[in-house]
């Protein structure tokens, strides 16, 4: 498991039950960097990394509103993690008044360095009953961090967004209006645009084609099949959801096209409507070079219709049409 180095640690406490009022109770001290809270921290980084499901964005501009980037720019600057966090723990506050269906926990606050960037990870546990054996050998009970449940959760990546990154925050995007507060609290704006998330789907299945190592024809398969349902979705201005793209477009074993469509370097949502224009890919090869303009369906590879030789670097079409063959022959006469 990776070891991610903790900057600053800390734990507060939300008291609510769904339809209930809620309070916080607040830590007055970070928590000490013991090994057990580093094996917590390396689980929560882990589980977070393997959830599916994530929508991503950027801050929202209202900081007014939305105060989470005025507090993240304040701890980059130096402010104090226990005073900032205390702040972050009174929004929370009134995003959870604002969702009856929201309960309470564990809300746990950490600053992490670890593979290759420096980011805040937000995760709200509850408790849970386990057993355990006591000194003298007898059954007791045990309460611990339910963090195999991990439902709520987001991150900041600090170096993303300072580097001006177009998405930097990730969040759990959960069921319902339940996730909804908390990506409030985190002052994120996950507004997608249907053109660039429809190009980052089809990079997504060339790249899990690659991956898997498909044979041409499996891949013209896969392709078309993503085709035919992604234009069908743009046809009726159906949203798209990861889930469903797997298991109609690779149903033997959706969860290997999840995995890759849903990991975090590819920042794909959930949510928008399939821009047709952009799906062209799957079908078609269109390209141009100074002198030329070329498109022609992938299948015609496969028909002979289309021949590319890569030891010469050329492309031979076949049964061209009569007309431009009749066109060709007066030009070079």
């Amino acid at each position: 498991m990776t070891t991610h180095t903790i900057s600053n640690l800390i734990s507060h406490q939300i008291n609510k039950e769904a339809h209930g009022p809620v309070s916080l109770r607040l830590s007055d001290k970070e928590i000490t960097h013991t090994p057990a809270a580093q094996r917590l921290i390396d689980q929560l980084c882990k589980l977070y990394t393997q959830k599916l499901g994530k929508g991503f964005g950027s801050f929202e501009e209202d900081q007014e509103a939305f105060p989470m980037q005025g507090l993240i720019r304040q701890l980059i600057e130096g402010a104090d993690f226990l005073s900032s966090s205390k702040q972050m723990m009174q929004h929370l506050l009134l995003r959870l008044e604002q969702e009856p269906l929201a309960s309470g926990g564990h809300v746990l606050i950490a600053r992490i360095k670890g593979d290759g960037t420096d980011f805040i990870l937000f995760t709200i546990l509850s408790e849970i009953m386990g057993t355990m054996l006591d000194e003298e050998l007898n059954v007791a009970d045990s309460i611990y961090l339910d963090t195999s449940n991990l439902k709520v959760a987001g991150k900041i990546d600090l170096q993303a967004w300072q580097n001006g990154a177009e998405r930097y925050i990730s969040f759990l995007r959960g069921r319902g209006d339940v996730a909804a507060y908390f990506k409030s609290f985190l002052g994120c704006n996950d507004i997608v645009v249907a053109l660039k998330e429809t190009q980052k789907l089809v990079h997504g299945l060339s790249q899990f084609a690659e991956e898997q190592h498909l044979q041409p024809a499996e891949r013209d398969q896969l392709f078309e099949r993503a085709h035919e349902y992604l234009d069908e979705l743009g046809n009726a201005s159906c949203a798209v959801t990861l889930e469903q793209v797997a298991e109609q477009v690779w149903p033997d074993a959706p969860m290997q096209l999840q995995n890759v469509l849903d990991h975090q370097d590819l920042a794909l949502n959930d949510g928008f409507v399939p821009d047709r224009r952009a799906i062209k890919p799957l079908r078609t090869f269109k390209t141009k070079a100074p002198h030329w303009k070329l498109e022609f369906d992938r299948s015609s590879l496969r028909s002979g219709a289309v021949h590319y030789n890569p030891e010469n670097d050329t492309l031979v079409l076949s049964n061209i049409p009569e007309e431009m063959r009749k066109e060709l022959l007066a030009e070079t006469k």
